[in-house]
């Protein structure tokens, strides 16, 4: 387990540096192909959960010690041993023991691998003093930056505790039947037979009771299912796309918004996307689903003139950049990346894609302005400005949806992540 922990160490290293840490597990799957699945996996898990609780564990960790690590790396592993005691089944004591033992890998100084193992033995001695503690610090209750439950207190002072609690849960796994192929039913009734517990939650939703890997699902090689948030689900239904239509689904990537609009009508699609690689991952969905569009563009959303062959669109997805505020719980490393700075930036690219796209959209046709965002800034109030710049735009109300949204703001819950929609009508 030692070598796992100073894997895991090493990813939530790099991650606090300021690296994605989905880039830095793929970096670290290439850099060492040797690693077993189970390895892969433990190393994966190790790694969000710290970073899910790293206040929380920088915060324990601030008591125990006196003054800070003169080898960095030291710091990251104790992060982790604290993760394992408090979270993890394994025992203290095999937990402890290969720590100290990673630790030599660190650092040849007895002393300080000596404090690698008072430090954890400390903890477990005194565990729920420390935790009492701990929850008296906000950063360390709720292990969000500062200014992110700041916000949401002002923003959502009902709502805001559960929501910080939520963002700390593990994900569930929601798949989208494609009833272009099977029936939910039917889709079901192999659930049923694979012995793979499930909850249909509505429309062409399927929650599973348990996480499993792509390749177990039934029919998943031919399409049959994709691997998508229900709340993200929401998406292609609010669009409302009819049978020969012209849609644009910009910022498309990795095109589980675009497989499903091909799934609920016969329509001329239009992928774009800003980023070669993330596009990479729009074909191959495309092509396990075995559909085709009209085109796949990588260019800037906000700058048509470069990619745009000026035929005018029926239907257009903007699902746009932003903070992603509301799926922290899918990717834990955002809370310790984003600066509240960032919003500045966001917001106003934000501004720039929905003009621009605003442009390309045919009278009478619908544009549904996306975020995965569940801060204000980014949802109501952008929609406000541009309803103020744009005399030819009306807001549409959204079809109904099997989840509560209140002004369009979909909040996370056990059953879908946060997001905010606003279907928008050109006069």
């Amino acid at each position: 387990m030692f070598k796992t922990q100073l894997a895991a160490a090493a990813v939530v290293a790099r991650v606090l540096s300021g690296s994605s840490l989905t880039a830095v597990l793929q970096e670290t799957w290439r850099a060492y192909p040797a690693l077993s699945k189970q390895q892969k996996g433990a190393i994966q898990d190790i790694s969000y959960g710290v970073l899910r609780f790293y206040g929380q564990l920088e915060t324990i960790l601030g008591f125990l010690l006196k003054n800070p690590l003169t080898e960095p790396q030291l710091h990251y592993l104790l992060l982790v041993g604290l993760y394992q005691l408090q979270y993890s089944k394994s025992s203290p004591y095999t937990i402890i023991n290969q720590a100290v033992t990673a630790s030599k890998s660190i650092a040849h100084n007895k002393a300080l691998q000596g404090l690698i193992n008072a430090v954890l033995r400390t903890f477990v001695r005194q565990r729920e003093h420390l935790l009492q503690k701990t929850d008296c610090v906000e950063v360390g209750c709720y292990s969000y930056p500062q200014w992110w439950i700041d916000k949401l207190r002002e923003q959502y002072p009902q709502y805001y505790d559960s929501m910080l609690q939520q963002g700390n849960q593990r994900p569930p796994m929601t798949l989208r039947v494609n009833t272009s192929k099977i029936s939910v039913q039917d889709y079901c009734q192999f659930l049923i037979e694979k012995a793979m517990p499930f909850e249909s939650t509505g429309l062409s939703m399927i929650q599973l009771a348990q996480p499993v890997n792509v390749e177990k699902l039934p029919g998943f090689e031919v399409g049959w299912v994709t691997v998508q948030d229900a709340g993200a689900q929401l998406a292609g239904i609010f669009l409302d796309v009819q049978n020969g239509m012209r849609v644009l689904d910009a910022c498309a990537a990795p095109g589980g918004k675009s497989t499903h609009l091909l799934e609920l009508a016969g329509v001329s699609l239009t992928v774009l996307d800003n980023d070669a690689n993330r596009m990479q991952r729009v074909e191959q969905n495309l092509e396990r689903m075995k559909m085709t569009v009209e085109k796949t563009v990588c260019g800037d959303a906000s700058k048509p003139h470069s990619w745009w062959d000026g035929q005018g669109f029926d239907r257009i997805l903007a699902d746009v950049p932003c903070s992603a505020s509301g799926v922290v719980r899918r990717h834990p490393d955002i809370k310790w990346l984003r600066r509240e700075s960032d919003l500045t930036t966001l917001i106003a690219t934000q501004q720039s894609i929905l003009n621009a796209l605003w442009t390309l959209l045919n009278r009478g046709g619908k544009l549904l302005y996306v975020t995965c965002s569940v801060f204000n800034e980014e949802n109501a109030a952008q929609i406000e400005k541009f309803l103020n710049r744009h005399e030819d735009a009306m807001v549409l109300s959204l079809p109904l949806s099997p989840f509560s949204l209140s002004n369009g703001q979909l909040l996370p819950d056990n059953g879908h992540d946060g997001f905010f929609y606003t279907l928008l009508q050109k006069k």
